[in-house]
């Protein structure tokens, strides 16, 4: 069920996006963003393995979401993970270098 407050988030995402998407998506600085703050655990390139076993290849993470829909969890703060995941809470130009650079993973 959705809530209000839980709608309200949405809606601000969806604003966030739509803001961001008109300017210039960056996924060179969402692979810096990662190298810097994921590849302690993560995998963060399209070959390799996690140091953290448990923490999944983010080339593998549009296999488990859909990568868009990280957006949301991106900007409310990511408390979920694998044990040793710090809290992530970014700011909407973070989460679209981010996600544009999850994109080249895709391929």
């Amino acid at each position: 069920m959705l809530t209000l407050p839980r709608a309200l988030s949405v809606l601000v995402v969806l604003f966030a996006a739509a803001a961001v998407s008109a300017q210039e998506v960056r996924p060179q600085a969402g692979q810096a963003f990662a190298q810097e703050n994921c590849a302690r655990c993560h995998a963060i390139g399209p070959t390799g393995r996690s140091p953290l076993a448990e923490a999944p290849a983010l080339r593998d993470l549009h296999g488990r979401y859909p990568v868009d829909q990280l957006a949301e969890a991106l900007a409310e703060g990511i408390g979920t993970g694998h044990a040793a995941m710090p809290e992530f809470q970014l700011e909407p130009a973070q989460i679209a270098d981010l996600l544009a650079y999850l994109k080249t993973l895709q391929r």
